[in-house]
């Protein structure tokens, strides 16, 4: 799922610019928007910015306040458990506001953002739909591991498999107790290189007999203690041949791939490679 945020002020044209990028993607996937709100929202409300979201043809609209309530069920959930959420259904998802998630933006009039920003525009009514849209498309996709597991359950020869393994690679906080606890990592690569090995990577696991499909990735980017980082999903034939294939997988893949790290504990912060 491709995720764009659109920040700007009150008059600045957000909601415009939603339906703008609903009605052009809506063409190519299904789209789902979030609202962020200062207040309980009206959703169903004919004229309200979801409903606007919801007539551009948006296939979900979800609002919610700081608080973190839900308003598209009642349930409480952040902004990342939201896209989780919507992650495996969805290969679009426009974010109107929250200035300071990490997720790529479109900054309209003048608004003070946090990285990363793709596009500027003096109003939502005049931003350039091509160059948002190429911008965005360079961009990694919003990947979990249900995305993933969802994407190889609809493999062809899903009718012949019996098993899926999976890996989850995580940010470790500490290695034990009195280790300086870890804040965060940060993962560099050469684009093409690690593009190529992931590839021929996935197809030498997928040519093995039993394998019927693989997916990998890795996070580049701030990953914060706590969070994942990298996922190997297997769909094969039996239970053996899966367990083999995913520990094979992750072993090649921190090999063979091109991946740089840094970590960032609370007293220092280095380049794991010079280390």
């Amino acid at each position: 799922m491709q995720v764009l945020g659109i920040v700007g002020h009150s008059e600045s044209g957000k909601t415009t610019l939603v339906e703008r990028l609903t009605q052009r993607l809506s063409g190519s996937g299904r789209v789902a928007t979030v609202k962020h709100c200062t207040h309980p929202p009206d959703v169903d409300t004919d004229g309200k910015d979801t409903a606007r979201h919801r007539d551009a043809g948006a296939a979900e609209t979800v609002a919610l306040t700081d608080d973190g309530e839900w308003y598209a069920t009642g349930e409480s959930r952040t902004l990342d458990e939201t896209l989780d959420a919507l992650a495996p259904d969805y290969d679009y998802a426009l974010v109107e506001g929250y200035s300071d998630a990490s997720i790529p933006k479109v900054v309209l009039a003048d608004r003070e953002v946090a990285d990363p920003v793709v596009h500027r525009a003096p109003h939502g009514a005049d931003a350039d739909l091509d160059d948002i849209v190429a911008a965005m498309e360079e961009r990694d996709p919003y990947i979990t591991l249900e995305t993933l597991v969802a994407d190889v359950k609809r493999d062809p020869d899903e009718v012949y498999s019996g098993a899926i393994a999976t890996f989850t690679g995580r940010v470790r906080a500490r290695e034990g107790p009195e280790d300086q606890p870890t804040e965060l990592l940060e993962f560099e690569r050469y684009d093409e290189v690690a593009a190529e090995k992931m590839v021929a990577l996935r197809r030498d696991l997928e040519a093995r007999d039993g394998v019927h499909a693989v997916r990998l990735h890795h996070k580049t980017g701030v990953v914060d203690a706590g969070e994942d980082i990298v996922f190997v999903v297997i769909l094969a034939g039996h239970r053996g041949e899966a367990f083999r294939a995913v520990e094979d997988g992750i072993n090649r893949l921190k090999e063979e791939v091109p991946l740089f790290k840094k970590e960032v504990t609370v007293d220092e912060e280095f380049w794991a490679h010079e280390r």
